[in-house]
């Protein structure tokens, strides 16, 4: 079902009444916040499980302190929002739900300081973001925002500019998707996704300090090599040549989930198709998203009371 409700400002409004103004400060200057989140349909269970809900709300409030937004809900409120978002719409499909803080003063003029914020949440439905059977990726000529112009760690609205460019230059040279380097030159992210190699028995993917977002698939990723498969993961610089000599390469995210690369600037990663452990951890992923492993249950948020787990 598309979404038909949604949350603006302490209230659950009709979607067609979800509108800020073209003056918004927010609209104009980029000066908000977000997250993704996704909400999995389990047939069997006829249960949505809203995966890592509390890691996604800390790290919006850890945007807004840096947005200098006042966000006046604490993590347990925005939980509690983001299940009964779904109850309203009577969505029982994959969601996606976006909540954004953003600066709503109609106001010209660039600044944080001394403005109105404002919050709104939606949620709807949503399929595969990009392909997750392979991906063909190409080495962006545009770089990755440093975290003393625009700090990647925090999901600004205003930097997502930085991705489109290199999205749009992807595709239009006839790739899937596009892998950034920061400004030394370093692997950093895909135009929206972290980014992981395995090569000579070990996983690794980007440091902190590669201006990299610090994804919660990233760190589901991370822990799931470990303690499941017993493969290391080592954070550390990556450099360009590493892309093509690598056994196995994927991207992910919220968005993207986990998402093999089987070649990068027309160079075949490994064999040409998804590897063993890239489909492993998708395997993996997919049963824990969607309830199927009872292990991983408290990254998991049921919506609908009443349901009885079969696993």
């Amino acid at each position: 079902m598309d979404a038909k409700i949604l949350f603006m400002n302490g209230e659950y409004i009709p979607a067609e009444r979800g509108f800020i103004s073209v003056r918004s400060h927010g609209f104009a200057y980029g000066t908000g916040v977000f997250e993704g989140i996704r909400g999995y349909w389990n047939e069997e269970q006829q249960q949505v499980y809203l995966f890592r809900l509390r890691e996604h709300y800390e790290r919006l409030h850890r945007s807004c302190k840096i947005m200098r937004i006042n966000l006046p809900y604490t993590v347990e409120q925005l939980i509690e929002h983001s299940v009964e978002l779904v109850k309203r719409n009577e969505q029982r499909q994959d969601v996606y739900q976006r909540p954004v803080a953003y600066k709503s003063d109609e106001i010209i003029g660039v600044r944080l300081h001394g403005l109105s914020d404002d919050y709104i949440l939606t949620s709807e439905p949503m399929g595969n973001y990009v392909e997750i059977g392979g991906l063909r990726c190409g080495v962006s000529s545009w770089r990755r925002i440093d975290d003393n112009a625009i700090p990647a760690r925090a999901k600004i609205c205003g930097s997502y500019v930085n991705a489109a460019f290199a999205k749009t230059e992807a595709i239009q040279n006839g790739f899937d998707e596009a892998i950034m380097l920061n400004h030394e030159g370093h692997v950093s992210e895909g135009s929206a996704e972290n980014i992981f190699l395995f090569q000579n028995g070990e996983l690794i993917t980007p440091a902190p300090s590669e201006n990299i977002l610090l994804g919660i698939t990233r760190d589901t990723i991370m822990h799931l090599a470990k303690e499941e498969l017993g493969i290391n993961v080592r954070e550390r610089q990556i450099d360009r040549t590493e892309l093509y000599t690598a056994d196995e390469i994927f991207l992910c995210g919220t968005g993207a989930q986990i998402a093999p690369v089987i070649e990068v600037d027309h160079n075949p990663v490994g064999n040409g198709t998804t590897g063993p452990l890239g489909q492993k951890l998708q395997d993996l992923y997919f049963d824990i998203v969607r309830g199927r492993n009872n292990k991983y249950h408290d990254w998991c948020t049921p919506v609908y009371s009443g349901v009885a787990a079969k696993n």
